[in-house]
């Protein structure tokens, strides 16, 4: 299970960095029809981010139905439909259609794999790490991407960027038949009526009988759980994400969990990721070194999610975010400074290499696992969904936005796009301050009271920790949910 998981996001990363690698190459170029229009390359490579955006809201109404498994099986067969046409593309326009179909299959991959992690772990502690696993595969792929592409540099012919892009077959295929002797989760079996198939795949996870203690209290949970969502359909008003005055502040919370996944895209990450080659070729590069650069930045990018599998639960989602935010906005800001220079040296030319360096080791540990977990820990049962939606949306929509209009301006602005990066990094610093209270070490019932009127008022702005407060005021939270 966990080897078909990590395989399908390590291909997620894998789609969102191996064309970055490719798209300015002259065999490329060539069978492209040497494009000249300004939008035809940021296009290729955004359109499959604005197909994954629409397909994160699909989602949510075809996820359930369909459940987790074939969500992903479908993901994982629209990867390889869409890498084939990829592959053997001799026109922008089938090169755009495909990745579109791949793009679809990337959103139902990205709404899926958490979902179907989350729901088949049986260990509720470790949520943070998990997460953070997941995510160290995403950015792995990103980076192997980029080494593949070096890989076929000195090539000149067509293999040199059909069989870079037409290698993430191999991790849908793998993913597609793990994945097809897998079962669905419990949850998704107990929700549909399929009550032994769902005793069946919680004795697999637990390696006990039905009778087991531990086994009679998961289902028990689960079960209670669904009825509790079936007896209390939610009286969400879609107004309350504009201005939220409810006990629970629900809208509150999936606006941030919106906001949390846009702004990631708006400090730049993926623009630095689609756009390496770019990036360097400005600082005055060679293409060689351009290319062996662009995969040793996103080799550490890789690395730097690491750290967070072990620190994520002790350091804390708020101070992660925070400090991280800090560092970013003062990486960005040296990087513009070097590469805004009129004649820039060699020295200069490493500064900026250096700052971009570190941003990106940085971003890996801060911006991405704490990203994708705080949205969907912060929403109330009931709507937990439409809060990984919302994440997932913002994530998809702002990359499009970023991708697409941030290839136009580094043509026709070039370094100057960069300062909306920098002021987008700071800008998150008070955006965690005071709208991302602590999550960790808090149960969901705790975190729910955090959101809550009483609770904003006692919390503390410094630490984001609850200050004066009591049970009493803490089970007012969990008697609101369930009437």
């Amino acid at each position: 299970m966990a080897t078909c998981c990590a395989t399908s996001f390590c291909m997620y990363g894998y789609d969102a960095g191996v064309l970055g690698g490719v798209q300015t190459t002259e065999p490329f170029l060539r069978a492209m029809g040497y494009p000249t229009g300004t939008y035809v390359i940021p296009m290729i490579a955004s359109s499959y981010t604005l197909a994954a955006a629409v397909c994160s809201l699909m989602v949510t109404m075809v996820g359930m139905p369909l459940g987790r498994r074939n969500c992903i099986l479908l993901g994982n067969l629209l990867v390889i439909i869409g890498a084939s046409l990829q592959a053997s593309s001799w026109s922008v326009a089938q090169i755009i259609v495909a990745r579109i179909i791949c793009g679809f299959g990337i959103g139902f991959i990205s709404c899926s794999v958490p979902t179907y992690q989350a729901e088949m772990s049986t260990e509720v502690k470790e949520r943070g790490p998990q997460v953070a696993v997941t995510c160290v595969f995403l950015v792995a792929g990103a980076a192997l991407a980029y080494w593949v592409d070096f890989g076929f540099t000195s090539m000149t012919n067509q293999a040199s960027w059909r069989l870079p892009i037409g290698f993430q077959i191999i991790f849908a295929i793998i993913g597609s038949v793990g994945m097809f002797i897998l079962p669905d989760t419990p949850r998704w079996y107990y929700a549909k009526g399929y009550i032994s198939k769902g005793d069946d795949v919680l004795c697999r996870l637990f390696d006990a009988d039905i009778d087991d203690p531990a086994v009679q209290s998961t289902k028990q949970d689960i079960i209670s759980s669904i009825k509790l969502e079936e007896d209390n359909k939610s009286d969400f008003n879609i107004l309350d994400l504009i201005w939220d005055r409810s006990y629970l502040r629900a809208g509150r919370r999936i606006r941030i969990s919106f906001m949390i996944l846009a702004l990631q895209q708006m400090m730049g990450i993926n623009l630095s990721v689609y756009y390496s080659t770019v990036i360097f070729a400005q600082v005055g590069l060679s293409p060689f070194l351009t290319k062996l650069l662009a995969a040793i930045m996103n080799t550490l990018f890789a690395a730097g999610t690491i750290p967070l599998v072990y620190t994520i639960e002790k350091v804390g989602r708020r101070n992660v975010m925070l400090y991280s935010a800090i560092v970013l906005t003062i990486c960005m800001s040296i990087f513009v400074a070097m590469i805004s220079l009129p004649n820039p040296s060699a020295s200069t030319q490493w500064i900026a290499v250096a700052a971009i360096f570190v941003y990106n080791i940085v971003f890996g540990y801060g911006w991405i696992g704490v990203c994708w977990l705080y949205g969907p820990e912060i929403a109330p049962l009931k709507l937990r969904h439409a809060g990984a939606a919302a994440g997932a949306f913002g994530e998809w929509l702002f990359s499009f936005i970023t991708v697409f209009a941030g290839g136009i301006a580094l043509e026709n602005v070039g370094w100057k796009i960069w300062l909306w990066m920098a002021l987008s990094c700071a800008a998150a610093v008070p955006f965690v301050w005071f709208l991302c209270p602590e999550t960790s070490g808090k149960t969901l019932e705790e975190i729910d009271f955090i959101f809550t009127k009483i609770g904003s008022q006692n919390r503390d702005p410094t630490s984001g920790n609850l200050t004066n407060h009591d049970l009493t005021e803490k089970a007012t939270v969990t008697v609101v949910e369930k009437v």
